[in-house]
């Protein structure tokens, strides 16, 4: 199927490696130009050369923290490539810790990056996209059930997740889409940090696997397929929806 992503631009955040890099590498497969961002510079710099170089592939170091990033992202798509058509809004998942034992100090810049970053960086993209764009959050399972030792993301992320849904209600009526998508475990450095902080990575992987109806992880082209479907053309009459990601885990319907 042709998804229609031919020319058109994109920005993935947090696009150097797992998720990010899985959804860039699928958008720029099917004819896409991205713009992927993060904080590590060789890591962003090995990442565009991974996705075809200059011609397909631009990088921009930056921290959603911080309150210029957002146009400074939207401006160097611009540069780069000519316009904008969208973009994937993915955060490096906050530290670990359960919600009594996350200080004030760490809400704060939880909220700043994760959750008011997110929003700025939303808000700036649609203001430049012409109808037809497509805007997707890349949060987790955690939007609709908690997960046990990652507090920060069970109070950040359905607060999102509904942002998203009324920024779909209000950008619609422009012709832009918003949507949510919901990876739960998926074969990702990350994810291996949280096994392995377990103490026993392959018990604790074993116990995930147990959790889902089709018995094993995620592997990152499986929600990089996901993702670049959803922001291109051929999902042009989606929005407001929040996609599981997960093998069947989450349990509400």
């Amino acid at each position: 199927m042709d998804l229609g992503l031919d020319k058109r631009v994109y920005i993935v955040t947090g696009g150097s490696r797992g998720l990010g890099f899985a959804a860039a590498q699928c958008l720029v497969a099917d004819g896409a130009q991205v713009v992927i961002s993060a904080r590590d510079p060789d890591r962003l710099d090995d990442a565009v050369q991974r996705l075809g170089g200059p011609r397909r592939a631009a990088g921009l170091a930056v921290d959603l923290g911080d309150p210029a990033a957002a146009t400074r992202l939207v401006d160097r798509a611009v540069d780069a490539f000519g316009g904008l058509d969208g973009a994937l809004v993915s955060v490096g998942g906050p530290m670990r810790g359960s919600t009594i034992q996350i200080s004030d100090d760490q809400w704060r810049a939880a909220f700043d990056t994760v959750f008011l970053g997110t929003v700025r960086l939303a808000r700036t993209v649609a203001e430049r996209l012409p109808a037809g764009g497509a805007i997707a959050f890349v949060l987790a399972s955690s939007a609709r059930t908690p997960l046990p030792g990652v507090g920060l993301s069970n109070g950040l992320r359905p607060g999102l997740a509904a942002v998203a849904k009324e920024m779909a209600d209000e950008y619609g009526p422009r012709g832009i889409r918003v949507v949510s998508l919901l990876p739960y475990r998926i074969e990702t450095e990350r994810n291996r940090e949280l096994w392995a902080a377990t103490g026993d990575l392959e018990a604790a992987r074993r116990q995930t696997e147990a959790s889902i109806p089709l018995g094993r992880v995620g592997q990152p082209d499986e929600f990089g397929r996901v993702a670049a479907f959803l922001l291109s053309p051929a999902a042009g009459y989606l929005t407001g929806l929040s996609v599981p990601i997960d093998g069947g885990a989450l349990r509400t319907p």
